[in-house]
């Protein structure tokens, strides 16, 4: 069975798939209960984190000896996903207590820092981990089971895989990356997203709004949601990596201000001049950082380690220890507010709001600062 669940790209509909992480939740599930019910389930459901339901086939569900092995066929939809098709394994055994969780064939170990797990980790993130664990214990409370569970997730091709993927450059070694933050893939289609962002941006502005606040990602939409609700009736649209074409949108819609909330991972690109922040267009975001510190009076060492480095997170511990964290944030609020101006040419009020997962709040540009003071006043 596919998932069918839909978005819209002006009149087409394009269908989602679902995340590596929502497969290995969904074969522990399936594991699980082969292992504590002995019969295997028809079928395997799952509430996502993003609030959609899932429901699919196990590829393969049997005992291995005292094991239970259970695979889900990852579904991308009408994502071009390198890891579509590909099977995710499960493998479930009980221990005394606890559920606990690693990484099999084809799931990568993280050997460099700055990463989402530790360097010697499997690369299986946070929310994936959440997932798969919170399947386990459903099971386990559905039939009684109050002893412990180990799983092991793999995949198969994932070795192979990986290749085509960031993954070699990033430090992670072996095999692919278990993700996922909502549990579902929306297609990345370059004109479709760009289309639905368009879409979204003139359905706001027909409803009367001249505000706008733009997010690449979930994890801006998150931070919005915990740091500042105060905005909560500002209209948002998710822009994905397409930050140039949704700034082009909304002054094309007649928006006239424009507040930008995101990871420093995507808008510290913006200070380089990058508007399109997928890493296969422009990754240049430990230079940025590098050249940004230099002129801030970091010495070679310090510039050494931040070409190091493969995340802005890992960037910022460097500065951290420097003591040029403060100065090197304001020189990248100032360069990005300068890009904003320049792209904006006066049509509309431009801002910025840089976080971290790690480090919380990590500054706003000075458009953003009045662009927040007057729509709080406003309230």
């Amino acid at each position: 069975m596919s998932f069918e669940h839909y978005i819209r790209s002006g009149s087409r509909r394009l269908r989602c798939g679902y995340t590596t992480g929502s497969c290995a939740a969904l074969a522990a599930s399936g594991a699980a209960e082969l292992l504590l019910t002995g019969k295997a389930p028809e079928k395997l459901t799952l509430l996502t984190p993003g609030g959609l339901r899932v429901e699919t086939t196990p590829a393969c569900c049997r005992m291995d000896g005292e094991t239970a092995v259970c695979a889900v066929q990852k579904d991308a939809g009408d994502d071009p996903d390198v890891t579509d098709g590909i099977l995710i394994v499960a493998r479930v055994s009980r221990s005394a207590e606890g559920i606990t969780v690693d990484g099999g064939e084809g799931i990568g170990r993280v050997t460099r820092p700055g990463l989402d797990q530790a360097v010697g980790e499997v690369a299986i993130n946070s929310v994936p981990r959440r997932m798969i664990r919170a399947a386990l214990e459903t099971v386990c409370e559905e039939l009684g089971y109050r002893e412990g569970l180990h799983t092991e997730i793999s995949a198969p091709q994932g070795r192979e895989i990986a290749e085509r993927t960031f993954n070699p450059m990033l430090g992670i070694e072996g095999g692919i990356s278990i993700l996922g933050t909502s549990g579902i893939v929306e297609p990345m289609s370059e004109q479709a997203i760009v289309d639905t962002i368009a879409l979204e941006i003139r359905q706001k502005a027909a409803a009367g709004s001249r505000r706008l606040i733009l997010c690449p990602g979930n994890y801006g939409l998150d931070y919005l949601s915990g740091q500042m609700p105060e905005l909560e009736n500002v209209p948002r649209v998710k822009c994905s990596n397409y930050i140039g074409d949704a700034l082009d949108l909304a002054i094309l819609e007649g928006m006239e201000e424009v507040l930008l909330v995101g990871h420093i991972g995507k808008l510290v690109k913006l200070a380089g001049g990058i508007m399109n922040t997928h890493s296969r267009m422009a990754d240049c975001r430990k230079e940025i950082f590098c050249a940004h510190a230099a002129l801030c009076g970091a010495d070679k060492e310090t510039c050494e380690k931040l070409m190091h480095q493969v995340t802005t997170d890992g960037c910022l511990e460097v500065l951290e220890k420097a003591g040029l964290r403060q100065l090197v944030m304001e020189r990248l609020l100032k360069a990005i507010q300068a890009v904003l101006d320049r792209r904006s040419s006066g049509s509309c009020r431009m801002g910025a709001v840089l976080f971290s997962n790690l480090c919380g709040f990590l500054g706003r540009t000075t458009e953003a600062e009045a662009l927040l003071r007057n729509w709080r006043d406003a309230e």
